[in-house]
């Protein structure tokens, strides 16, 4: 069940805005999913990735890095993701 659809069943257990990019971590109090929820309002994007309990607050500090390991297609947002050598 998607929080952009079904907002009113999802509580916000966490948040962190930096360079337009919005990251919140919901929780669905009905079916007890945990879905973190990335609004990049540059490139007017949206990434919605289901997570483990176990993992939630990992994909919440790096929603990108499991997007990408799940084979995700993250569009114009990975161009904004930072890459370190």
């Amino acid at each position: 069940m998607s929080p952009t659809s079904y907002p009113h069943l999802f509580e916000e257990l966490d948040h962190r805005s930096n360079d337009g990019l919005d990251v919140s971590l919901l929780w669905n109090r009905n079916g007890g999913e945990l879905v973190v929820l990335v609004c990049d309002t540059k490139a007017d994007e949206m990434l919605e990735l289901e997570a483990a309990p176990d993992r939630a607050l990992d994909v919440f500090h790096h929603p990108y890095a499991y997007a990408a390991f799940r084979g995700l297609d993250l569009g114009t947002a990975a161009e904004r993701v930072p890459t370190y050598a």
